[in-house]
């Protein structure tokens, strides 16, 4: 009878291979039928492979249980082919060739198989029975005296969560409730991502969001409390589906030192009663790993660590990997031990304070009382048997591997020898499997580093730099970080920028750096660790908790305890200071930080190192350009009146356009100032090219024209002497165009202006019947001949008339091959009749914007002056 079914259909493509293993596997450890996975693998790869790859059709495969066997059927679409027949075994295709070799497969490792045809497709069909299981002790252990039992609560709990499909919290028992402190209100519908302490390296290991989707899984983690500690847990993780449908994840938690609750216990093959055959040589890396072996480091390391812990009997174990140097340990894996904090921590192994001396050799330890610090792993852990034994790959230390116990005197050389031929087997392996991670780590840092450079290349804006910096290393490098910024040798370091992975941190993270003595700006290369945020954040917990028991001070009004503690299990890891070097100055700190029980791991390091000398120059850059830019648009401002003076009678309007993103000084500019009583001055202006040699003559220009204009001199004086001014300049003058104006109001609503255009585009007119004209003849612009002949027009403005002059940014704008031109400009002012001056320009202004697309690539001045109507 079948009591479960499962279907897949798979594309006829190569990786469809890959995804077929992954399925029978998948629903096979689903349905609890680890025994038989390998061969079911192995022999559902070899008939998809015949399907999608040789006869190029999709693959259907049909997973069938009954009460005593499995049944996988593997259809294509490619039912001509011959039919093989028993009598004839060439038809089953030779073991050397590439195809052909599903048959013969089955024919060896299935209990039963066959071939269906049909008039649409081929069905190759095999039948695993399942091995009878003994009835009896799975697993035991060898009876304890009271006093070495393992110390729980008044009883063990198991705490039960349900995950819902989105990976949110959906339900959450009493026992959950008083092992992590949460009322079920409190995370219903919160991802448990949002308080599980996931312990793997990012981009080397299997995350929970992975983990919840599998149909089974088992291992350790943490949970964070509502008190913001880890508390070490040991999950059982089954996944199941609703009556809907709906798929969900039960995960059953217990503390990590109750994990014999709920860890499955190993399997081995059971011989069949009556079975006399010669046992097959094991691999004695797969007896002690188990198969099949975890892909990735941590995987194997955590595997290792308890199958050690196991082998031995002991409360504890422990794995450290070698420097390329062998000088340090660095800690990678363990378990039984009360807290994760030394993961990623370095000890050194022949000199110095802590050092782990035992590395070399094999080492017994029957009392760490009698030896404090002789494994400093261990110190304060409880921990006082301890037996440690090296891991080596051709004579060089790679690595320490250690079970510890909380009673004395619990193991001896027969232990140690026993651990360390483990640990032979395995060297390789945990070698050529860190390898593979510095691997792959290396070319993740280059990609890192290229990206990183490019974006920081990208700006020249300091706070812009600031966040980029920030936000490349939280979270790829660290939970946190803060970066410092030193204005010169003479100032303090000033927190500039702060970034939490957690923007809800971000606020109370900033409050206590700025509590905090700035880090001192050594200039010395890489990381070194820095307490401070640590410490005073633990005192602030501290004083926290204790006001909230009413032990000492009231707390204010807007303290939380909540808040503090969050604060301190934010930065309550290991914080490091990196320098930000420049240009041979240090122009400020970058410090990276991790959470609670965490340590940076040394390629974190380094690469953070390589970044920071990268964010270092960016920054020194973004200092100089922003400096620069300061003092371009100061000198930019000095260059353009102030404010423009009310002109009795006459309205008067001007808009400024600079163009570029750096708005360098120079180019356009536009004055209107008064002459004495009754008479004003104005002027419209162009100097070629851009810089502080145009910024020189455009000074020049504006400050000249008012002070002769002011001495008496009329237009054609004014400007032949500002010619003179311009050449006496010698290599660093310009050639300036300039239209130059008085203009006197009159007492009959009119205004009178005498003009002198000098190489300008020419003013134009605009009458109250609509019609535009040029309103001065072209002259010689300034700045080439010695001797010039100007002269300057008188006309009157009626009312109702404008006046509108540009610089030549407006009439040369340019969309491909056409230009606004004269006629363009003439064109538009037509439609501004009636208008007032200041609608005359923004209706000038939003023309010529619209012209074209891009952005304009010269300034654009615009000056309209308008002598109201009889009807205003």
């Amino acid at each position: 009878m079948i009591t479960a079914r499962a279907a897949a259909t798979f594309e006829p493509l190569g990786r469809s291979v890959a995804t077929a293993r992954s399925f029978v596997r998948d629903t096979l450890q689903g349905w609890g039928f680890s025994d038989i996975v390998d061969d079911a693998v192995v022999l559902t790869s070899e008939l998809v492979t015949n399907a999608v790859v040789h006869a190029g059709t999709a693959a259907d495969v049909l997973c069938l249980r009954t009460e005593d066997a499995v049944r996988i059927e593997v259809s294509d679409h490619y039912p001509e082919r011959e039919i093989p027949l028993q009598s004839s075994p060439a038809t089953m295709g030779s073991p050397d060739r590439e195809g052909g070799r599903g048959l013969q497969l089955c024919a060896a490792l299935a209990t039963r198989w066959g071939v269906d045809y049909t008039s649409t497709h081929k069905q190759v069909w095999f039948q695993l029975d399942l091995p009878d299981r003994p009835v009896g002790t799975r697993a035991a252990g060898p009876a304890l005296p009271a006093d070495l039992l393992p110390i729980t609560d008044g009883r063990v709990r198991v705490a039960v969560v349900q995950i819902d499909r989105a990976g949110a919290i959906s339900a959450w028992n009493e026992d959950a409730e008083e092992l992590f402190g949460y009322v079920a209100e409190q995370v219903t519908g919160k991802p448990l991502t949002d308080f599980a302490a996931w312990p793997h390296t990012p981009g080397t290991s299997t995350g929970i969001a992975d983990a919840l989707q599998l149909s089974r899984w088992e291992g350790s983690y943490g949970i964070r409390d509502s008190g913001g500690r880890v508390i070490p847990v040991y999950a059982s993780h089954l996944r199941v589906r609703d009556t809907d449908g709906d798929p969900s994840t039960v995960c059953l938690l217990v503390r990590d030192d109750e994990r014999a609750v709920l860890q499955t216990p190993l399997r081995g093959p059971s011989p069949e009663p009556g079975a006399l055959s010669e046992p097959r040589a094991a691999d004695p890396f797969e007896v002690f790993i188990g198969s099949p072996a975890p892909e990735d480091l941590d995987g194997l390391l955590q595997r290792t660590v308890e199958r050690a812990r196991d082998m031995l009997d002991g409360d504890a174990a422990f794995l450290l990997l070698a420097t390329d140097d062998e000088t340090e340990l660095e800690v990678r894996a363990s378990t039984g031990l009360p807290s994760a904090r030394q993961r990623f921590a370095r000890v050194p192994v022949e000199a110095g304070p802590g050092r782990y001396g035992s590395a070399r050799l094999p080492a017994v330890h029957e009392d760490l009382t009698v030896v404090p610090g002789a494994v400093p792993l261990l110190n304060s852990t409880g921990m006082r048997s301890v037996v440690t034994v090296p891991l080596k790959v051709e004579g060089r230390l790679t690595g320490s591997l250690g079970v510890a116990a909380e009673a004395p005197d619990r193991y001896s050389n027969e232990e140690a020898l026993r651990l360390q031929f483990a640990a032979d087997r395995i060297a390789l392996a945990v070698e050529s499997a860190r390898l593979g991670e510095l691997e792959r780590l290396r070319r993740g840092s280059l990609s890192f580093l290229v990206e990183a450079s490019d974006l920081l290349a990208g700006t020249l804006d300091r706070d812009q730099t600031l966040a980029l910096m920030a936000q490349m290393t939280v979270p790829t490098l660290a939970t946190w970080c803060a970066v410092y910024t030193i204005a010169d040798q003479a100032s303090e370091p000033y927190l500039s920028y702060v970034l939490h992975e957690d923007e809800d941190r971000i606020d109370g993270l900033k409050a206590l750096l700025a509590k905090v003595a700035p880090p001192d700006p050594v200039p010395t290369p890489g990381a070194r660790v820095w307490t401070s945020p640590s410490d005073a954040a633990h005192q602030a917990a501290l004083r926290t908790s204790m006001r909230n028991l009413g032990l000492g001070e009231p707390m204010s009004a807007g303290a939380g305890i909540g808040t503090t503690l969050s604060t301190a299990s934010a930065v309550g890891g290991e914080t490091v200071v990196l320098p930000l070097v420049a240009r041979n100055r240090v122009i400020g700190m970058l410090v990276l930080g991790k959470p609670s029980d965490e340590h940076f791991r040394q390629e974190i390091l380094e690469l953070a190192e390589d970044l920071s000398r990268r964010a270092a120059l960016a920054l020194d850059n973004a200092r100089l350009y922003s400096e620069r830019m300061a003092i371009s648009q100061s000198l930019q401002r000095s260059l353009l009146p102030p404010g423009l003076p009310q002109v009795p009678g006459v309205e008067v309007e001007v808009i400024y356009r600079a163009a570029g993103e750096g708005n360098e000084v120079g180019g356009d500019f536009y004055d209107l100032f008064p002459i004495r009583d009754g008479a004003y001055g104005f002027a419209i202006g162009d100097v070629c090219g851009t810089g502080p040699e145009a910024a020189a003559v455009t000074g020049l220009a504006r400050h000249a024209l008012r002070l002769l204009a002011r001495e008496g001199f009329g237009g054609p004086a004014v400007l032949e002497r500002l010619n003179a001014a311009i050449l006496d300049e010698g290599a660093r003058s310009r050639f300036l165009t300039l239209l130059y104006g008085e203009l006197w109001p009159q007492e009959d609503g009119s205004a009178v202006l005498k003009i002198v255009c000098a190489g300008h585009p020419l003013p134009l007119r605009l009458r109250q019947d609509g019609t535009v004209e040029p309103y001065a003849e072209p002259q010689p612009l300034l700045g080439v001949m010695d001797d010039l002949e100007l002269y300057e027009q008188t006309v009157t403005l009626d009312p109702g008339d404008v006046l509108l002059c540009v610089t030549d940014g407006v009439t040369e704008r340019r969309e491909g091959t056409r230009m606004l031109g004269d006629d363009g400009l003439a064109d538009v002012l037509t439609t501004c009749t009636g208008l007032t001056a200041g609608a005359v320009a923004a209706r000038i202004m939003r023309a010529v914007e619209r012209f074209a697309s891009d952005a304009p690539s010269d300034d654009m001045a615009i000056l309209a002056m308008r002598v109201p109507g009889l009807d205003d």
